[in-house]
């Protein structure tokens, strides 16, 4: 009787075990480029901006950000992915299925690995290293951004209203929201929006009251690791985003981008009204008080109401102080 041949992944069985870290696998040749890990060998080079794998897979995925190519097609609407596993993603906003869980926080997502990427949010796991400096990141994209940005200093992605050049094509369709006003991203418990899934998530906390991450020096509590990191600037003093074309520094990305605008002079911004511009959306929102009237700042200790909150500030001081 001939013997039958046993497809392993079927099975369930992984007989090639890396001695390092306990990975399993079906395939030798994927214990191979596994190991690659942990020698930090990276034998395949980007010829575009210098970026290196350990796998060819790695590499073709990596070319995409260059050439803009997306392969993988939704059979339910137009859109398109450089990588299978994002338009995996895509396909369950279709279903609306999210079977996996986080135990901490209850965050629900479509596919396992993404539950694994979170859950580093909790740990502080950052198991991706930079082979050229000390480095970490929780994400492989995350560290591939570090590498562009900092070890090759490519970012060839550039925003044609103010100049702001990034590493990553993502990136760009970001902060183009600013000039834009764009914010896709709804809170389905309030009126929010955002212009970035990431705040999205964030803001999302806020509902379940949660904020884990306390500030030592003055007791301020937030939901997330990075708005603490954020935070904490405002007592170190620490400015570590710095304009390329004068002096600024800024605490944070966001201000960084909002002062490039003062170079090119851009207000996007336009009332309707009277033809007054604006280079923030801010701005042009409180410009809007002058015509609607509105005075949203309300004073608790009578009925004065202020279009401004320094206004209000201002009152309070001299009225009730």
């Amino acid at each position: 009787m001939a013997a039958q041949k046993v497809n392993l992944k079927n099975a369930g069985v992984k007989p090639f075990r890396c001695g390092k870290c306990g990975y399993r696998t079906t395939q030798k040749s994927d214990l191979s480029r596994h190991m690659k890990i942990h020698t930090g060998e990276k034998p395949y080079k980007c010829g575009q901006c210098g970026y290196r794998t350990a796998s060819k897979s790695d590499l073709s995925r990596h070319m995409r950000t260059h050439t803009g190519e997306k392969p993988y097609k939704c059979d339910q609407c137009d859109y398109s992915a450089a990588q299978k596993c994002t338009l995996q993603d895509h396909i369950a906003t279709h279903t609306g299925k999210k079977p996996y869980m986080c135990g901490e926080c209850g965050l629900r997502v479509t596919q396992k690995y993404d539950l694994y990427r979170h859950m580093r949010t909790h740990t502080g796991e950052k198991p991706y290293k930079c082979d050229q400096c000390d480095y970490s990141a929780a994400q492989k994209c995350t560290l591939d951004d570090h590498i562009l940005a900092t070890h090759t200093g490519e970012k060839p992605y550039m925003c044609g209203g103010c100049g702001f050049r990034t590493a990553r094509k993502s990136a760009l369709i970001i902060h183009m929201r600013l000039h834009t006003g764009e914010k896709p991203y709804k809170c389905d418990q309030c009126d929010y929006s955002a212009k970035c899934k990431t705040n999205l998530k964030q803001h999302k906390v806020n509902h379940k009251s949660k904020k884990p991450f306390t500030c030592g020096e003055c007791g301020y509590g937030t939901s997330t690791r990075g708005n603490l990191t954020r935070h904490m600037r405002t007592h170190t003093g620490e400015k570590p985003y710095k304009c390329d074309q004068c002096d600024y520094s800024a605490v944070s990305l966001s201000n960084l981008n909002l002062h490039l605008i003062t170079h090119t002079g851009e207000k996007p911004y336009l009332c309707g009204e009277c033809g007054y511009r604006a280079a923030r959306k801010s701005t042009l929102t409180e410009h809007m008080r002058k015509h609607t009237g509105e005075r949203p700042f309300k004073c608790d200790k009578c009925d004065y109401s202020a279009a401004h909150k320094s206004t209000l500030s201002t009152h309070v001081k001299a009225k009730h102080k």
